[in-house]
């Protein structure tokens, strides 16, 4: 019986992680595509639908931690996740102000890398039991570089929406009211912006852990 369960296990984790890498395949393409053909200001009404339904499908991934499926820790899965959840449906879907900013690119794209590289090292890993040593390089080093980027286009996508938040008082709720209580979705935006500052060395620092912790275990096999 417990192999069974481990072999279901498998094929379920290899079809989501290649059905999500999928997405994320063509949301880059997309972005690039754009870029060439259209400029950065077509960038989010072309990869709208993919992104949204790739990114989405991310919150199967604090499911999984949640009931043992995997062995992250919804403490480091949960915030990178939730920002971006965060961003994707409260800043660029919500606010079409900021759909053209020339931060939708670097975001995407560094995202969509991101993502690429760890779910067919997953997707590979479940199905194979093992990833080939220049796979899980990828897996744990294009962080040095995207994750930077990324998470400054994250700041820089909400920053810009602030003046839109304010302005249109979207999500918020005014007094007096039934319910005799009261929201500002501007202001929690500006809560999202500050737990940035304790998040970012946290989450990198965490991931540089997990870079050591990898590559050498791999040296010493």
């Amino acid at each position: 019986m417990a192999g069974v369960l481990s072999l279901l296990r498998r094929l379920y984790l290899s079809a989501y992680n290649w059905i999500v890498f999928a997405g994320w395949f063509q949301v880059l393409f997309l972005t690039l595509k754009t870029l060439k053909e259209s400029g950065y200001e077509h960038v989010y009404s072309n990869v709208e639908k993919p992104l949204l339904l790739a990114q989405s499908a991310a919150f199967l991934e604090i499911l999984h931690g949640i009931i043992g499926l995997v062995r992250s820790p919804i403490t480091a899965t949960l915030p990178q996740i939730g920002s971006r959840l965060y961003v994707v449906w409260g800043i660029l879907y919500s606010f079409p102000e900021v759909q053209k900013h020339p931060l939708i690119s670097s975001l995407v794209i560094s995202w969509s890398i991101t993502e690429i590289v760890r779910y067919s090292f997953f997707g590979t890993k479940e199905a194979f039991g093992s990833a080939p040593y220049w796979l899980l390089w990828l897996r744990y080093s294009t962080f040095l570089v995207l994750y930077p980027t990324g998470i400054s286009s994250e700041i820089g996508m909400i920053y810009n929406a602030l003046p839109f938040m304010k302005e249109s008082g979207m999500y918020s709720v005014r007094m007096p009211n039934k319910w005799n209580f009261s929201f500002d979705y501007f202001y929690l935006a500006i809560v999202v912006l500050a737990i940035y500052v304790p998040g970012i060395p946290h989450l990198y620092g965490y991931m540089l852990g997990q870079r050591k912790k990898a590559l050498m275990k791999t040296k010493k096999e």
